[in-house]
């Protein structure tokens, strides 16, 4: 199955690598694919404990869907993956 969520916090190319590469990680996700300019990450599902996983690491990075929660510990979150994915996205 394949999905699109609109997440908070997506500023740039270094938070879109982050996203892009840890969802990547979740058994069960694949062709991960991020759009900064319209806050997206679409992906391909196997099962709904799947997509259930996607939302909670995007949650975990600092992430979160557009109608969830943005506390300032979930912004701090997405702050350090964005430095991460630019340092990672530098190096390549």
């Amino acid at each position: 199955m394949k999905t699109t969520l609109e997440i908070q916090n997506l500023k740039c190319g270094g938070c879109a690598h982050t996203v892009s590469t840890k969802l990547a990680d979740v058994a069960g996700v694949e062709h991960v694919s991020v759009s900064v300019e319209s806050n997206e990450v679409s992906f391909d599902y196997a099962s709904e404990a799947d997509l259930v996983a996607a939302k909670q690491k995007l949650k975990s990075l600092g992430y979160p869907e557009f109608d969830a929660a943005n506390s300032v510990v979930t912004k701090a979150k997405s702050f350090i993956s964005c430095a991460t994915g630019k340092m990672a996205n530098h190096d390549t």
